[in-house]
């Protein structure tokens, strides 16, 4: 599959998860989910031929820049109205 379909469904789905649990104090918790997420692309992303495809800084110096995965951000205070 090409790397810009990966990448866009991988957004939608970090998007949502921060939609649901990105609430005041969980903001730590959702930027773990996007560093576990980021070490299983880079793992999975390696497993696509028999070659190593990736090294640690061409995939987060190259390809991480060229296709940004969404960062969390606080959607819902639950403490201001």
């Amino acid at each position: 599959m090409p790397l810009e379909w990966i990448f866009g469904k991988i957004n939608e789905k970090l998007r949502g998860h921060y939609q649901y649990y990105g609430v005041t104090d969980n903001i730590a918790e959702c930027k773990r989910f996007l560093r576990q997420t980021t070490w299983y692309l880079f793992k999975y992303l390696n497993r696509r031929s028999q070659k190593k495809s990736y090294n640690h800084e061409t995939f987060f110096n190259g390809l991480l820049r060229t296709f940004p995965l969404a960062e969390p951000r606080t959607r819902v205070s639950l403490y201001y109205r």
